[in-house]
């Protein structure tokens, strides 16, 4: 049983075409500053930032494949004055940059439209307070980090949600939503969920 669809933003609603739904790419943070990759990241792994999940993306999906970098009237740069004000979820405007050119042009939004519908996607979710509480690293399998995610969210199904992994590290967690950004199923994605029994998810601080 699906919950309620929440509201959306005034100027996103009813706008979105040209796909079938949204996947959620929440990051693992942790795992990312911890890489080669997120030495060169201060806004988001500089010491005085402890991030848990963030926003990686909102990314219009299709039920085989999904569209990316399409063409829009919207620009292809992000200001920095609209970007900053989503940096407690998405903490640099590279990563904004990037999310906006690849998978929110598609989105038939506009720029600010897209990164609202993004913070209302992600405030959606309950994070499970066993994840972004511990302050030591924990090891689960990823259907244990799926199923802390499913009990947190009624309505949110096992094949609706998948969990990704680096280098037996927590990596994403990905989590399928319709259009009005109500729980749905999303076979293709679920299939591509890390299958390992240990995964590392060091702690956000």
């Amino acid at each position: 049983m699906l919950l309620a669809a929440i509201a959306l933003p005034a100027s996103a609603q009813d706008r979105p075409s040209g796909f079938d739904f949204y996947v959620l790419s929440l990051s693992w943070s942790p795992s990312y500053c911890g890489s080669a990759k997120g030495k060169t990241s201060p806004e988001q792994c500089g010491p005085d930032k402890a991030f848990g999940f963030i926003a990686h993306g909102l990314w219009p999906q299709n039920e085989k494949g999904y569209p990316e970098t399409c063409a829009t009237k919207e620009p292809r740069r992000v200001p920095e004055e609209l970007g900053r004000a989503y940096f407690d979820i998405m903490p640099s405007m590279g990563l904004i940059g990037h999310e906006w050119r690849k998978h929110g042009s598609c989105s038939g939004l506009s720029q600010k439209a897209y990164l609202d519908t993004t913070r209302a996607a992600f405030e959606r979710i309950r994070l499970p307070a066993e994840i972004v509480a511990a302050d030591s690293a924990k090891t689960y399998s990823a259907e244990a980090i799926e199923q802390s995610f499913i009990a947190a969210n009624p309505g949110l199904r096992p094949e609706g949600i998948a969990v990704t992994c680096e280098a037996s590290r927590l990596e994403e967690v990905r989590i399928c939503l319709a259009k009005d950004l109500s729980f749905r199923t999303c076979p293709e994605v679920d299939a591509k969920a890390c299958s390992l029994k240990r995964i590392t998810v060091p702690p956000a601080r």
